[in-house]
């Protein structure tokens, strides 16, 4: 499929919701919002290129090519526009699936995801300059690599993840222009301590209509896009938090408007 043999696991019954884990993460990093998640839906969680139990392949890591990833697994799997949650590097994941086949997915739900590099406060993009395959011993340490090694087909192979990882956060991005064109009703969520500051959310959401004029005492002026910021919470315990969900749900179980509206 696509090139590539991707793990993903199946939870639930109803309305299908593709989920996307992190960076150095895998879908049990979702902890407890994975089972809530999957009471009320079908959640497809898939391990992205080189992460959990997928194998690497002979390509960068790149969100864009993993993108086409997971619109590959959604032709393959017969789905009709699923819903798609991704948090950090499977938001960018989710988001430009959206943007690159609009056709195939319904709502979208973004998580800890800056749509350009020069959101991240400056001192995340000076540690992000320091991973790559010199990191990988110190970095064995870490929680991150003990999930790794612990399910991955090639353990071996995490100098060459964090090498791949690396350089593709070395990769300026901005799609801010991209983001405006986007038809799917989506939800936009970042922790009030996040990676990139609160303001930047808000800006997102704006691209997609939000914040323009007062939603009205019945609810008609609401845009068809949602935006949370979750007091409390970093980029390193929203996405098992049980704010997340609670968030999200409530979005995903709006009726979808038509195609194109």
């Amino acid at each position: 499929m696509n090139g590539i043999n991707l793990y993903y696991e199946t939870r639930g019954t109803g309305e299908p919701l593709i989920l996307l884990h992190g960076g150095l993460g895998a879908t049990s990093m979702f902890g407890p919002n994975l089972s809530a998640l999957a009471k009320g839906r079908q959640v497809i969680a898939v391990d992205l290129q080189g992460h959990g139990r997928t194998a690497d392949i002979d390509r960068p890591i790149r969100a864009d090519l993993m993108a086409d990833d997971i619109a590959a697994l959604i032709t393959h799997l017969g789905l009709e526009r699923p819903d798609l949650m991704g948090y950090s590097l499977g938001g960018g994941v989710a988001l430009l699936t959206a943007i690159k086949h609009p056709e195939l997915v319904g709502r979208l739900v973004v998580v800890s995801t800056p749509i350009r590099r020069n959101a991240f406060y400056p001192e995340m993009l000076a540690q992000q300059g320091q991973v790559d395959a010199a990191a990988a011993e110190a970095m064995k340490q870490t929680p991150m690599y003990q999930l790794y090694a612990s399910i991955a087909p090639r353990p071996g192979d995490w100098a060459r993840l964090l090498s791949k990882i690396g350089a593709g956060m070395m990769d300026d991005f901005d799609f801010s222009k991209d983001v405006a064109r986007i038809t799917a009703p989506t939800m936009i969520v970042a922790g009030d301590a996040d990676i990139f500051p609160p303001a930047h959310a808000v800006e997102v959401f704006g691209l997609l209509g939000g914040g323009k004029r007062d939603g009205g005492w019945d609810g008609s002026g609401r845009p068809k896009s949602r935006l949370a910021i979750l007091p409390g919470l970093t980029h390193y315990t929203i996405f098992s938090a049980p704010a997340l969900a609670a968030a999200v749900i409530p979005f995903l179980d709006e009726p979808s408007p038509p195609p194109g509206r």
